[in-house]
């Protein structure tokens, strides 16, 4: 059973070239460099993410991120633009920007995703699949894993539901 756990806190804004930024906060009860490697290195990476990378993504370059749907699988190009570990992390996606943040908050890690988008009428969708994916990473570092929730197979998991109440949050 999977259990989506609440809504991350999230907000979006017009971007200075005419797209949209998505924030996506979540705290994590673990430590930033752990979360680090499960943002940057491969093989966490793949237990989790909507994609596989090709490489680790914590040195600026260029890698190839492949978006996983069920037997499909598409690659897209991307360029690690910024990595500082373990406090950020900045890369393209396709045509899509991800700015991660990591910050100690006490005992928790707080996750910030700013995910820089061209389509307004997907913010909500981009805000329900991270929050599926996040879910997932969460679970792996607190040591009970479930598999990786991604493309159609999201469906399967709340998506609709997620995606529903993000839009409302964000008032779409």
């Amino acid at each position: 059973m999977f259990d989506p756990g609440p809504t991350a806190e999230v907000s979006y804004a017009a971007a200075p070239d005419g797209r949209w930024t998505l924030r996506f906060v979540r705290d994590l009860h673990h430590p930033p460099e752990r979360v680090w490697r499960m943002l940057t290195e491969p093989g966490p990476l793949s237990r989790w993410a909507p994609f596989t990378a090709d490489r680790d993504l914590g040195t600026p370059g260029p890698a190839t991120l492949t978006m996983i749907d069920g037997d499909t699988a598409q690659p897209l190009a991307a360029e690690v633009l910024r990595a500082e570990p373990p406090s950020l992390l900045e890369y393209t996606w396709g045509e899509d920007l991800l700015r991660w943040e990591l910050e100690p908050a006490g005992d928790v890690t707080r996750l910030t995703l700013w995910h820089t988008l061209a389509d307004r009428d997907f913010v909500s969708k981009v805000a329900a699949g991270w929050h599926q994916c996040v879910r997932v990473m969460e679970l792996d570092l607190d040591g009970t894993p479930h598999p990786p929730v991604r493309g159609q197979d999201a469906l399967n998991y709340g998506w609709a539901d997620l995606e529903a109440a993000y839009r409302k949050t964000l008032e779409l």
